[in-house]
């Protein structure tokens, strides 16, 4: 594959990356607007469209009136109270079903083109499954909150968006491989396995930035430092079996949730701070650098999303923090990859001066 062709495959991955990124904080939006269950029938061809007229608008809200969210939460909207949460919904959906457009049409012409090998082939076909499951999943979530209870469980929520950022980051990954960013050999190389752990918590991070959201926990003590009256609340431990307050308890996902964005922050400014003086290329000091100020960003949303959440949840500082969570986790995959791509390189440069790791831009 030429360095033109190669470019243009890796930049249009790098677009369903952008696509991906746009989504989650759609789905921020709609979560936080309480908006994800206005849309009660899965349509893939006439879902593409909103109510054309105000007949339309009034059927669609007569449906939504079936519901349990209406009835139990929302029976005093108006018309125009499920516009509001009937547009992110849309909004939401549209932009799915978008991606799935600039993902299939470009990947059919690169195929037709013959510009896509088996071992690229395989990667994209993983990407498919994945992207698949995320809207299987997405269905499942929002089917689960129109039987019985007007709210889409916690875990659920979170499993949705983990599985919308390991979609994301392979598929920023794959670009990556494709593009091959320049690597040079150094000693940072050392610190590939807490880079690695670094990505571990980030991603167990949002999972519990999942659960906040899901469960309102912020609502529930909304105070800094304490947590409540205290620094530990009351009854944390209260249901049984206990590995159910891991991910049920209100109070210990606030605990958890706090910890882990502490303990990752002091990880950041410890893997800043002995990486000053290593070997790096100019775009990887960049990238650490970017580290220590994106988690300090973090920290400051979370600490004003959790002291503004009395009676209800601010929608911008809140998608603001989901905002700089992925973007820190896009800085901790492309470190990561930097790092891994060093690794083999000075691995292979000792076993075999002359044989390169890197195709050239030539070839893949």
């Amino acid at each position: 594959m030429n360095f033109r062709k190669q470019n243009l495959i890796g930049n249009w991955l790098l677009l369903g990356v952008f696509m991906i990124f746009i989504q989650v904080m759609l789905g921020g939006i709609t979560r936080l607007t309480g908006s994800g269950l206005s849309i009660t029938q899965w349509d893939v061809i006439m879902g593409s469209l909103p109510p054309m007229n105000e007949q339309g608008w009034q059927q669609a809200f007569d449906q939504y009136k079936q519901f349990p969210q209406y009835k139990i939460m929302n029976s005093e909207m108006t018309l125009e109270g499920f516009k509001s949460i009937f547009w992110w919904e849309f909004i939401h959906r549209f932009w799915a079903r978008l991606m799935g457009v600039f993902f299939v049409v470009p990947f059919i012409y690169f195929l037709v083109k013959k510009m896509i090998d088996w071992n690229l082939g395989k990667k994209l076909i993983i990407i498919f499954i994945l992207g698949g499951l995320q809207g299987l999943l997405g269905w499942i979530m929002v089917q689960s909150g129109l039987v019985d209870k007007p709210w889409v469980s916690p875990i659920d929520l979170s499993a949705h968006l983990i599985l919308a950022l390991i979609l994301y980051c392979y598929l920023f990954w794959v670009a990556l491989e494709i593009l091959q960013p320049q690597t040079e050999e150094g000693s940072i190389v050392s610190f590939r396995s807490f880079s690695g752990i670094l990505l571990g918590l980030i991603f167990l991070q949002i999972f519990y930035g999942g659960l906040m959201a899901g469960n309102k926990a912020a609502l529930f003590y909304p105070t800094f430092p304490k947590i409540g009256a205290g620094y530990i609340p009351n009854n944390i431990f209260s249901l049984k079996p206990w590995t159910l307050n891991l991910v049920e308890n209100v109070g210990m996902i606030q605990i958890i949730h706090r910890t882990l964005g502490f303990l990752i922050a002091l990880s950041v400014f410890y893997f800043y701070w002995i990486s000053r003086k290593k070997e790096k290329s100019p775009l990887l000091k960049k990238t650490f650098l970017a580290l220590p100020i994106l988690v300090i960003t973090q920290v400051l949303l979370g600490i004003l999303v959790l002291i503004n959440s009395l009676g209800k949840i601010p929608v911008v500082p809140g998608v603001l923090h989901q905002a700089v969570a992925l973007l820190l986790l896009t800085v901790a995959v492309f470190i990561n990859f930097q790092l891994s791509q060093k690794s083999v390189y000075i691995v292979a440069k000792s076993s075999a001066e002359s044989t390169p790791v890197f195709p050239s831009k030539e070839k893949v």
